[in-house]
């Protein structure tokens, strides 16, 4: 068999990078992690090819190469995933679908000829059982978890990784929280499965296999799942990988605001060269938290909790919504509040919306309140569903957040007050490549000469040389962030 893999294509969004990469010579952000590890999966002996329009275009003779296109993707994707199957229909080359889109969205999908969904530990080898006696069905599922004990390493192979900001591992699945607008209980289960230590230190060998030196993206969508399994085996096992190998990765991850009470986990993350971590603080409103079964955000002090975060030598992204039922009038000024104290200078601010087979999605259709798809940007503008604050104030004031965010004076001090107080390890180790030159001299052009935030630019960089030169290296990153972020929130404003 000949299988081509395709990764469909990104629009232009917060989390794109989009114009941030075009400094450092890249093209996406990180490679996709599920058709590289489905990839190995299948049949050794069968030959394959990867093809991410992220990176690089698809043309008809290397569909008409293949006897099967797999696919996957996330809802945001959708409409570049549907051009991709059109595309093999008239081709008449047959298709394979499965990832998050298809398993939540099957019945848009009758085009395509195999829908191999949830877990392809499961169900993709009754797939190819049926596809090897002749009687391969329609869709594949499955209720089972999979034991991501027997998921292979991914086939990095098939990929050029300079193509790529950073590379990606998965060590646990599931999350043991409800949250009522998100998926992941849906797709991973509330009970996190983890791989082991030998796992993880192997997959970690096969990364710098491959002359890897940098970023490094756990894509747990909660890495501290089972806190005491990464505190008592996994983090000291790659504690020791990495002091062996002299720090070849900076490693970031998505975890709860938990991680503020465990003070023994986040020394342990940033000894073995953590950095960063996203962490859905959604709103500062407590009935909207309730609301939405936030229920670990609650009772605590949200910006008490990012600062000690903070103060371990991890920088905290942060992600927000607005347009929760509960939401008051003041909810605008208070996420900007919010975002401002706390420091945090990477902030997703979205507008709400409900995902197919979400609890929130469920409880809006029994109301009758939702009017459309979600198209799975939550930074365009659109909403899924009729809200209960008036929508024209909605929009306004979500339109409010990011102009007050985002602009270049309130930006740039949220960047200088982070690395006022922030402490890196001093075992981290600023990994140099010939990129990040031309990345800073396309800063000083575009940033500091002809860029509205000039002023705002010079004086982070001299402030920065004079006051803390060992974060310069960071202060010219996050001002390229910031320039990504204007461009892609500026025209909503």
């Amino acid at each position: 068999m000949r299988i081509l893999l395709v990764y469909p294509k990104y629009p232009e969004t917060f989390w794109s990078f989009k114009h941030a990469l075009k400094f450092v010579s890249k093209k996406s952000t990180n490679p996709p992690l599920g058709l590289l590890t489905v990839a190995s999966l299948l049949p050794k002996e069968w030959e394959k090819k990867l093809i991410d329009l992220n990176v690089t275009a698809l043309d008809d003779e290397t569909i008409k190469w293949a006897d099967f296109v797999f696919i996957s993707a996330m809802s945001i994707q959708k409409g570049s995933a549907n051009e991709i199957i059109e595309r093999c229909k008239k081709m008449s080359v047959k298709t394979v679908a499965g990832g998050p889109l298809f398993t939540t969205n099957r019945d848009d999908f009758e085009k395509v000829d195999h829908l191999v969904l949830n877990e392809a530990e499961i169900t993709l080898p009754l797939f190819l059982e049926d596809l090897k006696n002749g009687c391969a069905k329609h869709i594949y599922t499955s209720p089972e978890w999979a034991d991501v004990k027997t998921t292979p390493i991914p086939s990095w192979g098939l990929i050029k990784a300079k193509n790529y900001f950073s590379l990606n591992i998965q060590y646990s699945r599931g999350c043991p929280f409800n949250c009522e607008f998100c998926n992941i209980a849906l797709l991973c289960g509330r009970v996190p499965r983890i791989k082991d230590k030998q796992q993880v230190l192997a997959e970690l060998e096969s990364i710098y296999d491959q002359g890897w030196r940098g970023g490094v993206f756990f894509v747990d969508d909660n890495f501290i799942g089972n806190r005491e399994k990464l505190k008592k085996e996994i983090l000291p096992a790659v504690v020791e990988w990495m002091e062996q190998r002299k720090y070849p990765f900076s490693f970031n991850t998505q975890a709860s605001i938990n991680l503020a009470d465990d003070e023994e986990l986040m020394r342990l993350m940033v000894q073995a060269g953590f950095n960063t971590v996203f962490i859905g603080i959604e709103t500062p409103n407590k009935e909207s938290l309730e609301e939405c079964g936030k229920f670990q955000n609650k009772n605590r002090d949200l910006i008490n909790c990012v600062k000690k975060i903070q103060q371990f030598g991890l920088e905290v992204q942060g992600g927000f919504i607005v347009g929760f039922d509960n939401d008051p009038a003041s909810i605008f000024e208070r996420q900007i509040k919010f975002i401002q104290e706390s420091k945090i200078i990477t902030a997703m601010v979205g507008l709400l919306n409900a995902t197919p087979g979400t609890r929130l999605h469920l409880r809006l259709k029994k109301e009758n309140r939702i009017v459309k798809d979600i198209t799975g940007d939550n930074t365009d503008l659109t909403i899924n569903f009729i809200p209960k604050m008036d929508q024209n104030m909605l929009l306004n004031g979500y339109k409010r957040i990011l102009k007050a965010l985002y602009s270049p004076n309130n930006y740039y001090q949220r960047v200088k007050g982070f690395l006022k107080n922030y402490q890196p390890s001093s075992k981290s180790v600023i990994r140099f490549h010939f990129y990040h030159v031309g990345a800073f001299f396309k800063s000083v052009l575009r940033l500091g000469i002809i860029g509205k935030e000039r002023r705002n630019y010079w004086k982070l960089l001299f402030w920065t040389i004079f006051k803390r030169p060992r974060l310069f290296p960071l202060a010219v990153t996050f001002a390229i962030y910031g320039f990504h972020f204007q461009k892609i929130f500026g025209k909503l404003w």
